[in-house]
């Protein structure tokens, strides 16, 4: 697998000394030290860095995509590559390879394009091809947009895996999978679980990111990952505590945490990457910035409580890392799931008196409009106007994780703050009244604090709030300052565009 490259950041002062900063990172068969890599643009050659080594791992995996035998290793690969005016690409590769991969690189007097995906995968894959849908329908689309025109960064949201499948596939899990969610507190997992676990998200990255599409995009655009509950299991986070906590539990998201770190940080466990904003474990918040346009993901996962979202520590930290943007004319944060977005509280009250755990309640914790989260939701609302009224910077939020297109605002006199929220790139879109429901709440305007006013924007001609269809967004600055957003949805030859200005 790979090469998937992560984005470090620019390096060095405005001018002709700039440098792209990258991490490729590839998954090898053998024990053997690959070559160095060798890139267009750098003079020396560049060194392999070892991450992570799997060795004999049982053949635990996906329907069809066991986990491989013999040994694989994880290897790393960081360079900067010079930075002209204008855009330009890298060709890299091995010496004695003949393949050779080609990276864009941003120009430094050049307006960024932007990509954004999330929720990459499926709980049930076979039901994307029962919905009459091509798995990588829209990451073809998405390739053929980088080629024409290409990307320098690509934003991942949440959910580019989906581990939900642990609970049918990893044999040391069956017996708690057979039980009731508050009933599996009792039962222990069976015997090596851990090493299962490590074989089950490493497959299930196989799977993912070795397919053709997602793959040609990762080996040619750097991109910035966040993690949210699928790529761990559905509704991490906002299960009681006292399963969270539990033997196997703990397994689980262990294994996903130290898989998330390796293929979608490309870290290694004592080498935090360059775009993380924490001084230690366990947030992986990150941030970089890119010709006037900063991007912060902050890490909604790791931190998550059935009470909060972010631990009172990052929550601290939250506007100090807000003026570390002051100098940019946009902001965009990465919320894995939206800020801004109709409110469910009376539907999550409702289950909550209803006997035993429901189907729906952990998806409605999830939601920053949960009750359990209003004011920490909020608190975080307080800073991001505070820190755009008094820096000036455009702030944007970034979301996926509903399966949904959708447009949200915040505004008050002198301020207005855009919520995009694009899902999914592969999870087919949901159906039935629920649908009608959340279309109902998003119409509603709803008033906040500091004459604050929440709102839901049209999404097509027809007055709709929510596109039930899957989609991606591209987010392309345009010579005045502005920023144009663009939802590419399935079914559709022209996008949706909205002018963040």
């Amino acid at each position: 697998m790979g090469p998937l490259l992560r984005a470090r950041g620019a390096q060095g002062a405005t001018g002709s000394g700039q440098r792209w900063r990258v991490s490729a990172v590839f998954l090898l068969a053998g024990e053997a030290e690959p070559p160095d890599l060798r890139v267009e643009g750098v003079g020396l050659a560049v060194p392999p860095r070892f991450l992570h080594e799997w060795k004999d791992m049982p053949p635990v995996g996906p329907v069809g995509v066991p986990c491989p035998p013999g040994t694989l290793r994880l290897w790393r690969y960081d360079f900067a590559v010079p930075r002209g005016l204008q855009d330009g690409r890298a060709t890299y590769g091995f010496a004695e390879d003949e393949r050779r991969w080609m990276l864009s690189v941003p120009g430094t007097a050049i307006a960024p394009r932007i990509g954004f995906v999330s929720c990459g995968g499926c709980e049930d894959e076979d039901s994307i091809e029962a919905a009459g849908l091509r798995r990588n329908a829209l990451w073809a689309r998405l390739l053929g947009r980088h080629r024409s025109s290409p990307l320098h960064l690509l934003l991942m949201g949440g959910d580019q895996v989906y581990a939900d499948g642990l609970w049918e596939r990893v044999p040391a899990l069956r017996t708690l999978s057979e039980a009731k969610l508050m009933k599996r507190l009792g039962l222990s997992a069976g015997p090596d679980l851990a090493a299962q676990l490590d074989a089950w998200y490493l497959a299930t990255y196989l799977h993912a990111w070795t397919q053709a599409e997602p793959a040609a995009l990762q080996s040619g655009v750097a991109s910035l990952c966040m993690w949210d509950d699928h790529d761990i299991i559905d509704g991490w986070g906002s299960h009681p505590p006292e399963l969270l906590d539990s033997p196997a539990y703990r397994a689980i998201y262990e294994a996903a945490r130290r898989a998330f770190r390796l293929f979608q940080i490309g870290m290694g466990d004592d080498d935090p990457a360059d775009t993380l904003l924490a001084d230690g474990p366990p947030s992986f918040s990150q941030a970089l910035m890119l010709n006037g346009v900063g991007v912060l993901a902050p890490d909604l996962r790791s931190e998550r409580t059935e009470d909060q979202v972010m631990s009172p520590q990052t929550l601290a930290a939250l506007p100090e890392w807000l003026d570390r943007f002051a100098s940019c004319r946009h902001l965009l944060l990465m919320s894995s799931v939206p800020l801004i977005f109709p409110g469910f509280g009376l539907a999550e009250r409702f289950l909550n008196l209803l006997p035993g755990r429901q189907a729906m309640e952990d998806d409605l914790r999830d939601q920053w409009r949960s009750p359990a989260h209003r004011e920490e939701w909020l608190r975080v609302l307080r800073m991001l106007t505070d820190f755009a009224r008094r820096s000036g910077v455009r702030v944007t939020i970034l979301s996926g994780e509903v399966h949904l297109a959708a447009h949200g605002m915040l505004t008050s006199p002198g301020l207005r703050i855009r919520q995009l929220v694009s899902s999914g790139i592969v999870h087919p879109p949901p159906e039935g009244i629920g649908v009608s429901v959340i279309e109902r709440l998003a119409g509603r305007r709803e008033s906040l604090f500091d004459r604050l006013t929440l709102s839901m924007e049209p999404m097509d001609a027809d007055g709709r709030r929510l596109l039930a269809k899957r989609n991606y967004l591209t987010l392309t600055s345009q010579d005045n300052g502005d920023l144009l957003a663009e939802w590419h949805i399935e079914g559709r030859d022209d996008p949706w565009t909205v002018t963040v200005a």
